[in-house]
């Protein structure tokens, strides 16, 4: 499997930069003061480099969200029982959640794949890749083998690569990932604990001091490797975030734009940066998590979020939001007149062109 892996890893190609030249020049050439569309116009030009084309559209849209349980939460770190895993990801594919409520608002796809969940699922609406009934607790000894985690990664991968989709949205559903998704961040930033971890769905003073405690005791007792995000995986991470991390992998293999969510989300994305850097270039930022760890990974990866809405749920919800935004960056770039088309002289534009107090 490790073969396998180094085989991902070495598939995924660089964005097309061409392409990307071509939708700037296209850009400037749009009836509108030269950057006024802000984001939309960088967005625009990197939907060029991932899919080779000046005038990208999107069709299909599916968040791929990925459950599983985390034996951490033995140590009291949530205020959840780990039954709501079960339910929740049950509720995902009911349109019940506030992800699935979403993703159905705005005609998104949703693949809810158990990689881990603690208990037998017979839904036939759940994806069966279960790797094992949760991971081990982490305070007490590694979250796994270093080949499940491997096993994780390309199940993830291998379910974006298989997805029919234009564009991918990547989430979870796991009671306790907040605690392993911190730790997993810990290690790959060298930062203290206290840096990256926040109260997750909520819990009191006592449990969030026991709660970074236990992270602290996580990553003296495994000694993670932050050079290796495998390793990192196994000795403190959960299935559910080695799946993502796949997910991410897998959608730039193919050559397509994946959406991360919020916190977790966004280290899955980072861990799989750090094992392939040229990912980076397929990654598609949603909504700022309210969780402290947050803006760490996003700085870490040199990206930043769309959205501003205070949102920590979770799931992938950040997804169908950004999948308009994608779509509002295809359309400016497809639909919007050049100068020549709507009929006017550009000239008064060249010293804006050159740089002036109005130009950033």
């Amino acid at each position: 499997m490790e073969q396998e892996l180094k085989n991902l890893l070495a598939a995924i190609p660089e964005a097309d930069r061409p392409a990307m030249e071509a939708a700037r020049a296209h850009q400037a050439r749009l009836a509108k003061p030269p950057g006024s569309l802000g984001s939309l116009e960088d967005l625009a030009v990197q939907m060029a480099g991932i899919t080779g084309q000046v005038h990208p559209t999107l069709g299909k849209k599916q968040l791929l969200v990925f459950a599983a349980d985390n034996g951490v939460v033995a140590e009291g770190v949530s205020s959840a029982p780990q039954s709501v895993t079960l339910q929740q990801t049950l509720n995902l594919t009911r349109a019940k959640t506030g992800a699935a409520v979403l993703a159905k608002h705005f005609g998104c796809g949703i693949t809810v794949c158990d990689v881990g969940v603690n208990a037998e699922i017979r839904d036939p609406a759940v994806l069966n890749r279960k790797i094992a009934y949760g991971t081990h607790n982490i305070a007490q000894g590694p979250a796994m083998t270093r080949a499940e985690a491997v096993q994780a990664i390309l199940t993830g991968a291998e379910l974006a690569r298989q997805t029919p989709a234009d564009a991918l949205g990547v989430g979870e559903m796991g009671i306790g990932n907040t605690t392993t998704s911190s730790a997993v961040l810990a290690v790959l930033l060298g930062a203290e604990v206290e840096a990256v971890t926040g109260r997750g769905g909520g819990i009191t003073d006592e449990s969030f001091s026991k709660k970074k405690a236990v992270i602290r005791r996580a990553i003296e007792l495994n000694q993670p490797d932050p050079a290796d995000p495998v390793d990192v995986f196994a000795k403190v991470g959960g299935f559910d975030l080695a799946a993502m991390c796949g997910a991410f992998l897998g959608g730039a293999a193919t050559r397509r734009p994946v959406v991360i969510d919020g916190f977790i989300s966004a280290v899955a994305a980072l861990c799989a940066v750090r094992l392939c850097p040229r990912v980076r270039d397929y990654l598609v930022p949603s909504h700022a998590s309210y969780e402290i760890g947050y803006q760490l990974a996003m700085d870490a990866l040199g990206l930043h979020p769309f959205l501003q809405l205070g949102m920590r749920l979770g799931e992938g919800s950040g997804c169908p939001l950004a999948f308009q935004i994608l779509d509002a960056a295809c359309a400016i770039q497809n639909q919007m007149a050049t100068f020549d088309q709507a009929g006017i002289d550009d000239g008064y534009l060249d010293q804006i062109r050159q740089g002036d107090a109005f130009t950033p």
